[in-house]
């Protein structure tokens, strides 16, 4: 019974202990975390290492590896990368406190050229792929500094502007950063077209026009390069001259390649529109040929358009051997439109094409081949020369031995109705 006594007043002496252990435990994590998260500590201890290195970037770059095994990087990226670009910690805006501390060893205080600014680049580029989870806080801190230009000096800008184009074209981060560049604030006094020419500059300099296109298109900023400059200038016309004034035709040409492209979606959703509403082909053609005049496309462009949308208009049989039927039948009803857009051999070929690639494309339409083209040529859509040069030598590889097979015999009759018919001229001469 003595023992038992002993033993629960034991338990209960464990149980007063724990709440006052509990607490001690608790306060003094706190305590440590409140001395580890210091903003001021860990900008004092970069700002010391920064200046110890210098100018050195290699030895910025080994002082910024070692570094990161002492200091919370996670924590603090923010002012880590506000320090590497600016010197110190940057107030919304863009200016730095006076009281704070700084370096004089940064990105805005070092020479404006290409060849330092790809330096910078590589100590930016090691420290990321060192510290992988600094990515997404990089990325972050770009397009804060985008948003800040109009705090900092012209130089400051040209600098950060040769620095983003480089790191674009290297892919340490995503064409997506551009999006700032578009704030009503930075754009309204040219500060954001001014930016875009160094920054596109440097990227083309580091990789080609086609580069920069498919980096734009992934992130779809393609389509948004206009809003660079007020709602006034917004037009491909001005875009184009100011960028080739730059030196940068290659983006202009991109820009109005861009803008002819959307232009050519509208127009083939309008048409799509027409012929669901059951518009008459007069007014389709008519339509269609207004918009050629003031788009500047060509007929041979129009014909495919033309094309993809009437093929767009219905809904497809599941079935190849019915869907060869409702195809000419289709396509017996839509050739009037066909025909307004073949006026000339070259469009003729890139009919068949068109018609060739999507046959190949959509599986129940491989043996429709044949029975389409015979239709046109039926239609006064396709002449028996552009079928011939087609048969020859204007063919691509889509379906190819397929589709030259369907057309061997009527290609025969074709060439021995052109001889009879020479004959026959021959004998009346």
């Amino acid at each position: 019974m003595g023992k038992h006594c002993y033993f629960m007043s034991f338990m209960n002496n464990q149980k007063q202990q724990k709440p006052t252990l509990t607490g001690q435990r608790f306060k003094t994590r706190k305590r440590d975390e409140k001395e580890r998260f210091d903003p001021t500590q860990f900008q004092e201890s970069i700002v010391q290492g920064l200046n110890q290195t210098g100018s050195d970037l290699e030895a910025v770059a080994k002082f910024l590896d070692a570094s990161g095994a002492k200091l919370d990087y996670r924590r603090y990226a923010e002012t880590l990368f506000d320090i590497l670009v600016a010197g110190g910690m940057l107030a919304p805006g863009g200016s730095i406190s006076d009281d704070m501390t700084r370096t004089e060893f940064c990105l805005f205080t070092a020479q404006e050229d290409l060849e330092t600014m790809q330096a910078y680049a590589q100590v930016f580029n090691k420290l990321i792929r060192r510290y992988k989870y600094l990515e997404k806080g990089f990325e972050e801190e770009i397009k804060k500094l985008l948003l800040f230009l109009k705090g900092f000096t012209e130089s400051e800008r040209n600098k950060l502007a040769m620095l983003t184009g480089i790191l674009l074209a290297n892919g340490n981060i995503s064409a997506a950063v551009i999006g700032s560049l578009f704030n009503e604030n930075v754009v309204k006094e040219g500060v954001s077209a001014a930016f875009a020419v160094k920054l596109f500059k440097s990227w083309i300099y580091e990789r080609d026009i086609n580069a920069v296109a498919i980096a734009l298109r992934k992130v779809g900023m393609d389509n948004r390069l206009m809003e660079l400059f007020p709602a006034n200038k917004r037009s491909c016309e001005h875009f184009s001259k100011y960028f080739t004034d730059a030196g940068l035709k290659e983006l202009s040409d991109f820009a109005r390649n861009q803008e002819a492209i959307g232009s050519r979606k509208e127009l083939q959703k309008e048409l799509q529109e027409m012929m669901g509403r059951g518009d008459n082909f007069k007014e389709i053609i008519g339509y269609v040929r207004e918009e050629m005049k003031k788009t500047n496309i060509s007929e041979q462009l129009m014909i495919g358009i033309v094309w993809s949308s009437v093929m767009s208009c219905v809904e497809w049989n599941k079935k190849e051997e019915l869907v060869c039927e409702q195809a000419i039948k289709h396509l017996k009803q839509y050739s009037p439109l066909l025909k307004a857009f073949t006026s000339q051999g070259a469009s003729e070929i890139l009919l068949l094409v068109k018609i060739q690639e999507y046959c190949y494309d959509n599986i129940h339409f491989m043996k429709a081949f044949q029975k389409i083209v015979v239709l046109l040529y039926k239609a006064d859509v396709l002449s028996e020369e552009a079928i011939l040069k087609w048969y020859a030598d204007a063919h691509v590889a889509k379906g190819k031995s397929v589709f030259l097979e369907q057309m061997k015999k009527f290609v025969e009759w074709l060439k021995n109705a052109e001889e009879e018919s020479e004959s026959e001229e021959e004998e009346e001469n």
